[in-house]
């Protein structure tokens, strides 16, 4: 027994030794990888305690064996936030590969000019806990963004999260048991499609807030994903803007202009299939003079809607607003307008056209919820198409 005991710790001691040799050599090659090099990563689940950064690089490209093959673990990391890091960097691909447990978010690319994440995963293995990273592919301040083909899980705030970037595609990704599944936030020119968002507390936002250095985003397609059953309790940290989504919520719209959400499938999500407000639903203060809280030019069309007979939650502040002030019962509508006047523009253009099954209610939120309304009269218009994004190298 004593003789096993201690092969069991030789064994123990070379696996050691043998991560931290695995460790540093792929970290050696982050640092010292070439303008237009391929950093290769072997199949096998690989422990690190430190994040990995790739600066000022061109041109490279980032390949694991696959997802769930090449397993980047960096449960107990105590140096750095991220898993992956890039930033002043351009043309860079980061492709068939699993990041995990991450102190905070999984990979994080920043400035960067072409960005591609595909078969990748950002994922905590816990579950939907507070302490979980932020978010899980997370471009900010980046142009020609692609992500394909991706799976996020866990993240407190959003699986797939771009940010104050230009020139987005998003598509044939999932996101699930995080607080926002996809976001696209403060951010021009964004196509997101063929998408499956499920088990988040949100599906698909689409948010502009203020005190961000770009200040607002728009131009934003949502057409052709799967948005269903987001109804996972929030689990934000305590002060997050994403803190204040309901529970079941599928696409929500805040703030943000010239947004077109088309064939999407949107069903089970028991708050609100599609909710379009205003930031001053959040009863955040607003302090950057610079910042348009209002949403406008917004065209839902085409869609499918579903919900099941249930009412709707009755957490968070919002949910609050749900049980006292809406009093929907089990009727819970599946398009909701906050109907907070933007006094700076009469026109607002919300408008729905061609949903199936499609409810609707004008909360009446500025006006204390006294004049909810159903009538879709108002917003019984149509809006031209906005272009496709088209992705450029240099």
């Amino acid at each position: 027994m004593k003789n096993l005991l201690t092969i069991l710790l030789c064994c123990f001691a070379v696996l050691a030794f043998a991560q931290k040799d695995v460790q540093k050599k792929i970290q050696t090659q982050f640092i010292e990888a070439e303008n237009g090099s391929v950093i290769e990563i072997p199949e096998g689940n690989f422990q690190f305690d430190a994040s990995l950064w790739l600066d000022g690089k061109k041109d490279v490209t980032v390949k694991g064996a696959g997802i769930d093959k090449t397993i980047l673990n960096f449960k107990g990391q105590i140096s750095g936030a991220e898993g992956i890091k890039v930033t002043n960097a351009s043309n860079i691909v980061i492709l068939d590969l699993t990041v995990q447990n991450t102190k905070g978010d999984g990979i994080k690319a920043q400035v960067v000019e072409g960005i591609t994440f595909k078969n990748v995963k950002a994922e905590w293995t816990n579950g939907g806990q507070a302490d979980n990273g932020g978010y899980g592919l997370y471009p900010v301040q980046c142009t020609n963004v692609l992500i394909d083909n991706c799976v996020a899980v866990g993240a407190s705030d959003a699986g797939i999260y771009v940010g104050q970037s230009k020139y987005i595609i998003v598509k044939n990704s999932k996101a699930y048991q995080n607080v926002a599944g996809i976001e696209i936030e403060n951010s021009w020119y964004a196509d997101v499609f063929e998408n499956e968002a499920y088990n988040n507390t949100g599906g698909i936002l689409v948010f502009d807030l203020p005190d961000l250095i770009q200040k607002e985003g728009g131009y934003v397609r949502i057409f052709k994903n799967n948005i269903h059953d987001n109804n996972h309790e929030n689990f934000a940290p305590k002060g997050n803007t994403v803190g204040k989504v309901p529970q079941g919520t599928g696409l929500m719209i805040l703030a943000t202009r010239n947004v077109e959400a088309f064939e999407n499938k949107i069903v089970n999500n028991i708050s609100a299939g599609t909710a379009i407000v205003s930031y001053y639903i959040t009863e955040n203060p607003i302090n950057d003079k610079s910042y348009k809280p209002f949403p406008s030019n917004i065209y839902i069309h085409d869609n499918y809607y579903e919900r099941p007979n249930v009412k709707a939650t009755s957490k968070g502040r919002l949910g609050k607003m749900y049980k006292y002030k809406l009093r929907f019962g089990k009727n819970v509508p599946h398009i909701l307008f906050d109907g907070i006047e933007d006094p700076a523009v009469k026109e607002r253009n919300i408008c729905f056209k061609n949903n199936t099954n499609a409810t609707f209610t004008n909360i009446d939120a500025g006006n204390k919820f006294k004049n909810k309304s159903r009538d879709t009269k108002p917003h019984d218009c149509e809006q031209q198409p906005i272009t496709p994004v088209v992705l450029t190298r240099k």
